[in-house]
């Protein structure tokens, strides 16, 4: 009798049941996919290097510093660089279309984030042109852009004509050299920025720094604020990790959230699953003993019913983490909201892990029970 046809022959004894549980484990992995990508866009947001830190006002991100604090920032002993940004809050074609947009010094902003890949032509045709802009490639994906394109944004930063409209050429785009590199940015020149906007000259959003050591970063970080404790422009510094971090915090404690929701459902399907192999074996007792007085070892029998139940596991597993990810190549559900949205690789192990680790759990007593089976008590049953 051969191994592999006995054990489909039992997996698929009772078709309607085995069909359930294999549906239940396939919407678990399916559900735990589709929550990954969304607690990876939470809790990263950009591809965080561990030596650039994050200088904003005290108070709040929306109270703006002097632009001026560039060059006393940049002298600070353990800076390697500094640039600034501002966040510009202009609205594309609809007022849904909000997304990150930053007048920036092209070159600074460049070193800071090496990560950010944009063709050498499309970067110099970009630092001569003054009301050039680059977009990630999500962003010119999700709007059709081109090359070339005049690109519109209406922004509460009037300019001195009174107007609100500025209106910028693509000059590039640029990817990501991680998959978890935000791609939806919109760059522009700080210069055109700070000579055509009606007020708030000389001042600026927050200060992207690199630091030479990322183990001193909390050293860092106390060093800059002391720079201008006691000013009217007090600062806060913190790691670009921490600031991402503390976003995703007012929305809620999304990792936790998700582990919450993951554990409950994946404890529902042990015993879902548990159950049915637990049935499954006490069904085919006298079968069992069959196996068993035809020459099957305990060890053998054991295996089966072990086998059978990781190969319940692997199905459902499989299928669920396949759909996961395609669903989630289909695009960020929210329309753009989430800065990165993948199936990560490492949660894709995981994912694995967690198949085994369910087949063994709800095959191992059954396994046991079958192992330790007794000839003579089975017939006596039957």
């Amino acid at each position: 009798m051969r191994f592999w046809p006995l054990l489909w022959s039992s997996l698929w004894r009772k078709k309607v049941r085995t069909t359930f549980t294999l549906l239940s484990i396939l919407v678990a992995f399916l559900l735990y996919g589709y929550l990954a990508a969304v607690n990876k866009g939470f809790s990263l947001g950009i591809n965080t290097g561990a030596d650039r830190l994050f200088l904003r006002h005290k108070v709040s991100l929306s109270i703006l510093l002097p632009e001026s604090y560039l060059g006393r920032i940049g002298a600070t002993p353990g800076v390697v660089d500094v640039v600034h940004a501002t966040w510009f809050a202009g609205i594309y074609q609809e007022p849904k279309n909000i997304f990150p947009q930053l007048p920036v010094d092209p070159e600074r902003y460049l070193r800071l984030y090496p990560e950010f890949l944009l063709p050498e032509d499309q970067k110099q045709a970009w630092f001569a042109d003054r009301t050039g802009a680059v977009a990630g490639r999500t962003l010119v994906e999700k709007f059709g852009w081109r090359i070339g394109d005049r690109i519109p944004l209406v922004s509460p930063w009037r300019k001195q004509d009174g107007t609100s409209t500025w209106e910028f050429t693509l000059r590039g785009i640029y990817d990501g050299a991680a998959e978890a590199t935000d791609t939806r940015q919109f760059l522009f020149h700080y210069d055109y920025f700070e000579e055509a906007r009606m007020f708030g000259k000389g001042m600026v959003g927050w200060y992207i720094i690199r630091i030479h050591d990322p183990k001193r970063a909390a050293e860092m970080a106390q060093r800059l604020d002391s720079n201008f404790a006691n000013s009217f422009h007090e600062t806060k510094t913190m790691t670009e990790k921490a600031l991402v971090q503390g976003f995703a915090r007012q929305i809620g404690d999304i990792g936790t959230i998700i582990g919450a929701i993951l554990t409950a459902v994946f404890f529902t399907i042990l015993l879902v699953a548990g159950n049915t192999m637990m049935q499954s074996v006490r069904e085919r007792t006298a079968e069992l003993a069959v196996l068993k007085t035809i020459g099957f070892s305990n060890h053998l029998v054991l295996t089966l019913v072990l086998t059978e139940s990781l190969l319940l596991a692997g199905l459902g597993g499989v299928v669920g983490l396949g759909l996961a990810y395609w669903a989630i190549e289909r695009g960020d559900p929210t329309g753009g909201v989430l800065p990165v949205f993948f199936f990560p690789p490492n949660d894709i192990v995981l994912g694995g892990v967690i198949m085994v680790a369910l087949g063994l759990a709800t095959g191992i007593l059954p396994a046991l029970q079958a192992m330790r089976l007794r000839v003579v008590d089975a017939i006596r049953r039957a």
